[in-house]
């Protein structure tokens, strides 16, 4: 099973400082088995990003939008096409909470949830 994180809230930027903060905690990702962090949108553009890409980490961005209101074909496509190389873990980067259990419902439903293991969602304060 692979881990799976889901982030949300907060600003773009802050997302993905959790979730590097995250990645460098947990010491995963090789080559052959990089952590893929999947991100709603376009990093905002401020400063640095937290996030770049390298071997043992992969970053897909899906179109900016609540993946449940739209019937979760991009995150359904996404997901597939992420999960035929399964990766060493999953971040996924939500920027709004609002429908976080809708999204978790799911990727609690085949075929996600034999092969996605869900750890505690990381909630960020929107005002970060």
């Amino acid at each position: 099973m692979i881990p799976a994180t889901l982030v949300c809230g907060g600003r773009a930027a802050a997302r993905e400082l959790a979730i590097a903060t995250a990645i460098q905690a947990a010491c995963a990702g090789t080559p052959e088995r990089p952590v893929v962090a999947l991100l709603e949108g376009l990093a905002d553009g401020r400063g640095e990003p937290a996030l770049v890409a390298s071997p043992h980490l992969h970053i897909i961005r899906i179109a900016a939008g609540c993946p449940c209101c739209v019937g979760n074909l991009t995150l359904r496509v996404t997901l597939n096409r992420i999960l035929r190389r399964p990766p060493a873990q999953l971040y996924i980067g939500l920027a709004d909470t609002q429908h976080l259990p809708q999204i978790r419902d799911f990727l609690c439903q085949p075929p996600y949830c034999d092969l996605l293991q869900l750890n505690p969602e990381l909630r960020l304060d929107s005002n970060f």
